[in-house]
């Protein structure tokens, strides 16, 4: 599904590409100099204080010494004109890799707000026991409608929950209901502060962050960041002594005044990433740092329910074409009762459904 995109300015770097050749500025200086001369010699006449027999021609109005003065006049505005550039202190190579924010980024947007009911119906049948969510999506897309706002925002959200409920999954299919890129940061298995945003030159490791690679990867300014088990995240100590927190990271991307004007570590340049939207998971809140609760809208989801299993097992079944002998069978095993004993587990399902689609798309043997 594809939404209505705006490009928003992103950055505020100027890229050596606009600026204009040593040779362009010599020859503007030398053309501005000699005209000034001629009006200057021209008013001499008129004023009588030099006769045209007295009168210097065109092409030697400019001398070896007056070119020297205009070839180093026109270096030192290069060199002014480079050093505003914004990325004058990066190498060729990191330069080349941000070429693709000339001319601005895109973002989605919702024009209308029935668009953002739609949004939320398709969502809310797909998963409806992630309604606290869902609503909560649902208001911010009204507002970016109502408000005219050039890409979609919603506040973003931790979803507290027991494992397998189908937080982040949701998210994926949020991110597919708004035609949106997303990056995914496990903040237990990764040192979740510098996968996010990146470390800075220096650092062995370094290198932009998932975060700002989606940004490149996708020529997109409002990608969907998930977080996952974010009340886990550990801290990253450097060989200094000094301590990196994936809170620390979070919190001025989080606040859209902070986020756009955001410095990222490996580049060094200011982005806006105020078009970015959030989505964090937990287990629980125990964990969750107050800072970040704080700028977050934090729901407590309820655990699954056999016949909410059920549904998604339907429905997810519908949209991928299963054969009607494998939803049967997949019917059967919710019927017998065998869920129930096993634990409730969106996973469960969703690799049900899997191996239900392989065996479905499998060849006869003959």
């Amino acid at each position: 599904m594809t939404r209505s995109q705006t490009t928003i300015p992103f950055h505020s770097l100027t890229f050596h590409d606009d600026l204009p050749k040593l040779r362009d500025v010599e020859k503007r200086l030398t053309n501005f100099l000699k005209t000034t001369r001629e009006k200057a010699q021209r008013a001499e006449i008129e004023a009588g204080r030099m006769t045209d027999d007295d009168r210097v021609y065109a092409y030697d109005l400019i001398d070896d010494a007056d070119k020297q003065r205009i070839k180093g006049r026109a270096i030192w505005f290069l060199e002014r004109k480079q050093a505003s550039t914004g990325i004058q202190h990066l190498s060729e190579e990191s330069r080349v890799r941000l070429t693709v924010l000339k001319g601005g980024l895109l973002v989605a947007c919702i024009d209308t707000e029935h668009e953002a009911d739609e949004i939320a119906a398709a969502l809310h049948a797909e998963m409806p026991w992630m309604s606290q969510a869902t609503e909560a999506v649902w208001h911010g897309l009204r507002a970016s409608a109502r408000e005219g706002l050039p890409g979609l925002r919603f506040s973003p959200l931790v979803l507290v929950g027991p494992p397998g409920i189908g937080k982040s999954y949701w998210a994926r299919r949020l991110a597919h209901h708004l035609s949106l890129p997303t990056t995914m940061i496990d903040a237990t298995g990764e040192p979740a502060t510098f996968a996010l945003v990146g470390s800075q030159r220096g650092w062995s490791s370094a290198m932009p962050g998932k975060l700002m690679q989606t940004v490149l990867r996708e020529r997109h300014g409002g990608p969907l960041v998930i977080v996952d088990e974010v009340e886990k995240s550990g801290d990253v100590h450097s060989s200094r002594g000094t301590r990196h927190t994936l809170t620390d990271a979070l919190l001025p991307l989080l606040e859209r005044m902070t986020a756009a004007t955001w410095e990222c570590p490996f580049f060094q340049v200011k982005c806006d990433m105020s078009h970015v939207n959030w989505v964090m998971t937990a287990n629980s809140r125990q964990g969750l740092p107050e800072p970040l609760q704080s700028r977050c809208q934090v729901l407590d989801l309820p655990d699954l329910t056999t016949s909410q299993l059920r549904q998604f097992a339907e429905t997810e079944g519908a949209r991928r074409d299963l054969p009607d002998p494998a939803m049967e069978a997949l019917m059967d095993v919710f019927d017998c009762g065998a869920i129930a004993h096993a634990g409730l587990s969106l996973r469960t399902v969703s690799r049900m459904l899997d191996r239900a689609q392989t065996l479905a798309c499998q060849p006869m043997l003959n």
